[in-house]
């Protein structure tokens, strides 16, 4: 960390070193099928601290914790409902997020004080392998300084915290490209989507019915990824309607982001199609790469569209959102 040596990046596959590495209390970039997250041990407060540090991650925004089997969180949670149950045996291990009520030995810190933390089950065969390598828990937020795009290959780790981490473990790209969707209970026993993600509310109510799609407006978060404005980049982004705004300004000083077309007026170099074919998959996987790509483009502002709001179309248009230009503080 920075207060007290800077890293050279090292990006490497050897799973025993980053449980090695964990084991000792230190913070090691990790793959997930969603994004690269920035893991440590959420045991231990001094590692876990490391996490908000290199982040530069506010305290008050709580953190997921990882295992490599639902049962595993038994020991750290009062109980599991048998609606989850129900969704975790059908799309765990994955791209979904269960809050549940903590037992004592899960620090606070982890959950910002919360009486509740955020469990999750990747898929990502790397990230399995090391955690059944590791008797505890990971916590984990996305490997990227706090507010920017988050990131979806080891190099995307290294590019933006390598000087402040001993090892990145690379897993290839993550297959999703979005965080994970969170489901919570209310205080009827009702499912909310408190953080749309990679897993489509439309799958969910297949499985159980119909759940309460939260908004994620807020600067007191109850679960991870509820922050209001998050996922920016530097250049300016705004929303709207592409083929007006890229009529006005500097077509060479622009970039676009649209879900399925090219625009002629705009340099093609400067211009993310998130998908050719219209497949939200697609959209997904490309996001944030594509918006860290525009980023690093000579370029002054960035246009972009929403895409139709369904399946994991509502999860992309909630990150264009909060990844979108605000001109109040």
């Amino acid at each position: 960390m920075k207060d007290h040596i800077d890293y050279t990046p090292f990006i490497g596959t050897d799973v025993g070193i980053a449980a090695k590495l964990l084991i000792r209390g230190e913070a090691v970039a990790i793959p997930t099928e969603t994004v690269y997250g920035l893991a440590a041990n959420a045991l231990d407060v001094k590692a876990v601290t490391k996490i908000f540090t290199i982040k530069q991650r506010p305290t008050f925004d709580p953190l997921i914790i990882h295992f490599s089997d639902l049962s595993r969180a038994d020991d750290y949670v009062l109980e599991v409902p048998k609606i989850f149950k129900k969704l975790a045996e059908k799309f765990t291990p994955g791209p979904l997020t269960f809050l549940l009520r903590k037992k004592q030995n899960i620090p606070d810190l982890v959950t910002s004080g919360s009486p509740f933390v955020a469990v999750r089950i990747p898929s990502h065969p790397v990230t399995r392998h090391l955690l059944n390598l590791i008797d505890f828990p990971l916590a984990a937020p996305s490997a990227n300084p706090f507010g920017y795009i988050s990131p979806t290959t080891a190099q995307h780790v290294a590019d933006q915290l390598g000087d402040k981490i001993y090892y990145i473990l690379d897993g290839g790209a993550s297959e999703v490209g979005v965080e994970s969707t969170i489901v919570g209970l209310n205080a009827e026993g009702q499912v909310e989507v408190l953080r749309k993600g990679g897993l489509s509310v439309e799958r969910i109510e297949e499985e159980i019915g119909p759940v309460i799609v939260k908004e994620t407006s807020t600067s007191n978060p109850t679960a991870p990824g509820m922050l209001s404005s998050h996922y920016a980049p530097r250049v300016p982004m705004i929303l709207g309607d592409i083929d007006a705004l890229s009529a006005t300004g500097d077509p060479a000083r622009t970039g676009i982001i649209s879900f399925n077309r090219f625009l002629p007026n705009i340099p093609t170099k400067h211009q993310i199609v998130l998908s050719g074919t219209s497949s939200f998959g697609e959209a997904a996987f490309n996001l944030f790469a594509g918006m860290r790509y525009l980023d690093n483009c000579d370029i002054d502002v960035i246009y972009a569209e929403l895409i139709p709001e369904r399946d994991l179309g509502i999860a992309i248009n909630d990150r264009l959102r909060r990844a979108a230009f605000k001109d109040e503080i």
